[in-house]
């Protein structure tokens, strides 16, 4: 009951401010942007060799096993994407920096903090789906 009671409240509270806002000429009409089409691509993650810690990436980045990268050749350098482990679920974001072989069949590479956090570590590869995210909620 104390549940709807404070809904009740709220309603009433903005119904208020919608009242004494149009009547002083205030509100301002919104249009509604039109949804982006969302790019999603699927494959197989691997994670870089060790080798490659602390060498120049494709950015110009120092690459690190600790940060929250990925190399993929089918993204812009710079892009934010959201990585999803189709085995178990779990989650990351990451911001590619990166590019793999060219000959490599593989979506992305991630890094070793990235790959733990995905749960792939022992396994070496796992399926992905990567999300890419809007740009310009992150900065670099």
């Amino acid at each position: 009951m104390p549940k709807i009671a404070a809904c009740i409240k709220r309603m009433l509270t903005c119904f208020i401010f919608l009242q004494m806002s149009a009547a002083m000429g205030q509100v301002a009409k919104k249009q509604a942007a039109p949804p982006k089409a969302q790019i999603t691509l699927y494959g197989q993650a691997s994670f870089y060799a060790d080798k490659f810690h602390g060498r120049k990436t494709a950015s110009g980045d120092i690459f690190s096993h600790a940060k929250f990268t990925a190399a993929c050749n089918s993204l812009p350098l710079g892009t934010w994407i959201q990585v999803t482990n189709l085995r178990n679920g779990k989650i990351i974001v990451v911001q590619t920096n990166d590019r793999l072989s060219p000959k490599s069949k593989r979506l992305i590479d991630l890094t070793k903090a990235a790959a733990k956090k995905l749960g792939f570590i022992s396994a070496g590869l796992t399926r992905v789906k990567v999300i890419v995210l809007d740009q310009s909620l992150y900065k670099r």
